[in-house]
């Protein structure tokens, strides 16, 4: 009785607590077999009910489709998104099919317009031995070229029609035969040269076929860097292949190995011999730019650069109208002078004249040899290139002012340009 009484009084000591789960749970005295009775059942019982409950539903659920996709697409976005957390920077595997649809797409819609180019050149070699001799014999090079007209109008690289050249060995001539193989034809069309132009690598070349799958052109201007591209042509005479990469930089300046400065685009895409003259497209399989060269040698890879097609549209007419590309025209032979040049000949820094062509537009505006060209058009300039890209912005016929120095006296004259001879 005493025992009880002790019991009871120390279970009353114990006052009500709230379970994480939100429910009020007391404690009573009574006997351990009553203890037993009652835990199983407010607990077992109804626990055990709920998991037989649960897996009936659940096992209906899953046995009507349109439920289970909605569960597992549910369970797949809540782990998806765990793991991400959990993953902390890592990236889980991504479908490439979207890449590879659009990279089937571009290939699939320029590749027609794309043909390959075989030109034909005679080869001198000046043999010395026993005596000087000349031995002729025929030389080959391939490049590539984009339809630009659905009646056989092609353009393509100036470097892969014209290589006329010579050395102390030899002596290349111009090309001799032109042909023209076309997508999905073995047939060589023989092509004419309309009109080339060294200064942007440009060429244009025709062959008498009319149906021909015109490219089409997007805008060069708009493109940005990491966008997709794909170099499509004929490297090493293996018609109608592919390379696919990014834009890797735009607007930028290149010399090549003759000098000539060019502001390009440049890309990752493989561009190899034989590419030359192809297209360089878009996502769209639109021509963005025409491949002329890469960069190559040890530690280089992956440096590709192609000319943007919007600044070959007013070349390419020039070139089918009048078979060469009409420029303004000062008419001087300059030298830059540096600040350490000018310092050590008592000018000053600019562009020295040292001949001025007869019957020029230099002549006519009062240009003498001597003076040093220090602006042009209000613009401070010390070199040739810069003259020449500000005198390209005008037309034949138009004005530009520059500013010289004659014996230490600043003068501002006015050029009319004309057209280079």
């Amino acid at each position: 009785m005493e025992e009880n009484e002790k019991r009871e009084e120390k279970f009353q000591n114990f006052k009500a607590v709230q379970n994480p789960n939100n429910y009020q749970t007391s404690f009573t005295s009574g006997k351990k077999q009553n203890e037993k009775i009652g835990f199983g059942k407010s607990v077992v019982l109804p626990f055990f009910s709920g998991v037989v409950g649960c897996a009936l539903v659940v096992g209906t659920c899953f046995g009507i489709p349109s439920i289970k996709e909605k569960i597992l697409n549910t369970n797949n976005i809540s782990n998806n998104s765990n793991s991400s957390n959990l993953n902390q920077g890592y990236v889980s595997q991504t479908s490439l099919s979207n890449y590879s649809d659009t990279s089937i797409y571009a290939a699939n819609k320029i590749l027609p317009s794309i043909v390959g180019i075989k030109v034909e050149y005679n080869v001198n070699s000046l043999i010395s031995m026993f005596g000087r001799q000349s031995q002729t014999s025929t030389a080959t090079a391939s490049g590539s070229g984009i339809i630009i007209s659905d009646d056989g109008y092609i353009l393509t690289n100036n470097h892969i029609v014209s290589t006329s050249s010579s050395e102390s060995f030899y002596e290349v001539s111009e090309a001799t035969k032109v042909t023209v193989t076309l997508f999905n034809d073995d047939t060589e069309y023989e092509a004419k040269i309309i009109g080339k132009d060294e200064q942007t690598d440009l060429a244009v070349i025709k062959i008498e076929k009319t149906g021909l799958s015109k490219a089409e052109f997007a805008d060069s201007d708009n493109i940005k860097v990491g966008e997709f591209a794909m170099a499509v042509g004929n490297p090493l005479d293996m018609q109608s292949s592919i390379t696919c990469g990014v834009i890797s930089a735009v607007n930028r300046e290149i010399t090549d190995s003759d000098g000539k400065k060019f502001t390009l685009i440049q890309t990752d895409a493989a561009i190899n011999s034989g590419n030359s003259g192809g297209a360089l497209v878009n996502s769209e399989g639109k021509v963005i730019g025409i491949n002329t060269l890469k960069l190559y040698g040890t530690g280089i890879e992956g440096m590709g650069f192609a000319i943007p097609i919007n600044s070959t549209t007013d070349i390419t007419s020039q070139l089918i109208q009048y078979s060469k590309v009409k420029r303004p025209y000062i008419g001087i032979s300059g030298m830059d002078l540096s600040e350490q040049i000018a310092k050590a000949n008592k000018l000053v820094v600019g562009i020295y004249i040292k001949s001025i062509d007869d019957f020029s537009a230099a002549e006519k505006a009062g240009l003498k040899p001597g003076d040093v060209i220090i602006e042009a058009d209000g613009q401070k300039i010390s070199t040739m290139d810069e003259l020449n890209k500000i005198k390209n912005t005008h037309k034949i016929g138009e004005e530009m002012t520059v500013k010289i120095n004659r014996n230490g006296q600043e003068k501002e004259l006015t050029i009319t340009l004309g057209e280079q001879p």
